[in-house]
């Protein structure tokens, strides 16, 4: 912990400077948008106004440069993942925008037929679940729900069974690899390795993960994984599909338009290589700059070092909410980014608006987690989730201000 500098790494933060409601900010809403480094604000600066230019099929020096600069950003992001190759890495507007790529390609490839079965967690957003049961509906597949324990986390007895149970019909496992509501980190070696051996294609949520931990395609052996730049220090509006190479020569491609094409005339099209098959249209170009950007500079940090340093911050502050009466926590103690509770007696949304009065910025409600929140019978909890700036007095001001917005509501 001594080695990690994060005065230095909060001075990089201009958005920490400000203040809200008259009171330095306190943000504790990483899990939703993370805030920019300097480092990421200057690149996206720089991109429109030394660089602005479509890119690929311009002869322009501005044309090439840009195209350089964005073919470039997906080779950072390829061995950020240590993916296997470039041409796995399919540029997004976001996680959500990743799954539905792939669950539709799955479903006009004709792999999903009726009585074959997709399965997800309870603890999926709701991102990784609507796509799945609109493919569902689309198909005649059935949707089937791995349990979670009182802990929060996966119950692996009710997965096994899961397994037997869809022998032979179960074709697709989507897992998020943490979870945005609790910070359970799933099991996911032995999930995918059952899947795997059950015949299934391995989805992976990785949304949550890429900001904390360090993620290795190789090691995972995912057969897609996605994530969105945002949550992870870069701009809104641009993500990442990795994908297996076969599988993604293998599936046809979702939308149709510029760059994805070959050649079209009015008898017919072929279509691009890897990855532009998969890239319709003119790409968030900026987004994806940036997006290597704020994977440099967290790797500039040491992922482990980040990892570490959110984790104790968590603990201190799950111990902080403890001395709190009628308070409960959610998730296993080793959560990971995100720390969700609710105050007996008091609705979180009203707790949620006094902590922000008091310059605290947390997230109230049901993240779209609505069956999770089912599960727990609540309609939503308050959750801190913390990013590589947080540091001990966020955690003392969050602690304080919920014990005094819990004396004023009560």
């Amino acid at each position: 912990m001594s080695s990690y500098d994060v005065s230095a790494v909060r001075s990089a933060f201009p958005i920490l400077r400000h203040e809200v409601h008259g009171k330095p900010l306190v943000y504790l809403d990483n899990a939703a948008t993370s805030q920019k480094p300097e480092a990421v604000l200057d690149v996206s600066r720089h991109y429109y106004e030394r660089l602005n230019s479509n890119i690929h099929r311009g002869t322009h020096y501005l044309a090439q440069e840009a195209t350089l600069a964005h073919e470039n950003a997906r080779k950072l992001i390829a061995r950020h993942l240590n993916a296997s190759s470039v041409e796995e890495i399919i540029f997004t507007s976001g996680a959500t925008d990743g799954i539905n790529l792939i669950s539709s390609i799955l479903g006009y490839s004709g792999k999903i037929n009726p009585g074959d079965v997709i399965a997800i967690s309870n603890l999926e957003h709701h991102s990784n679940t609507v796509p799945w049961q609109m493919l569902c509906e689309r198909s005649g597949a059935e949707l089937e729900v791995i349990p979670v324990t009182e802990e929060g986390t996966i119950d692996s007895t009710a997965f096994d069974h899961l397994l037997e149970k869809t022998s032979g019909r179960l074709k697709v496992l989507a897992l998020t690899q943490i979870s945005n509501a609790f910070g359970t980190i799933l099991p996911l070696g032995p999930m995918i390795d059952s899947a795997h051996r059950a015949g299934a294609l391995v989805v992976i949520d990785g949304a949550q993960a890429v900001p904390h931990l360090s993620v290795n395609m190789q090691d995972l052996d995912a057969d897609f994984y996605v994530f969105s730049g945002h949550k992870v220090y870069a701009p809104t509006g641009i993500g990442v599909l990795y994908g297996k190479r076969e599988l993604l020569e293998d599936l046809p491609p979702w939308r149709g338009g510029g760059e994805m094409i070959r050649k079209v005339s009015y008898e017919g099209t072929t279509f691009n290589d890897l990855p532009y098959k998969f890239e319709a249209g003119t790409p968030n170009i900026e987004g994806a700059i940036a997006l290597a950007a704020a994977l440099e500079f967290l790797n500039g940090l040491g992922l482990q070092n980040v990892s570490s340093h959110e984790d104790e911050m968590i603990r201190r502050a799950a111990s902080a909410l403890t001395s709190i009466r009628g308070v409960t926590l959610y998730g296993p103690s080793d959560r990971s980014g995100s720390l969700s509770f609710n105050i007996e007696g008091i609705h979180h949304y009203d707790l949620g608006t006094l902590v922000d009065k008091m310059g605290i910025a947390v997230r109230t409600g049901h993240h779209c987690c609505q069956p999770l929140m089912a599960r727990f019978g609540v309609t939503g909890t308050l959750r801190a989730s913390f990013g590589c700036f947080n540091n001990e007095d966020d955690v003392n001001r969050l602690a304080e201000a919920v014990e005094k917005g819990v004396e004023m509501l009560r």
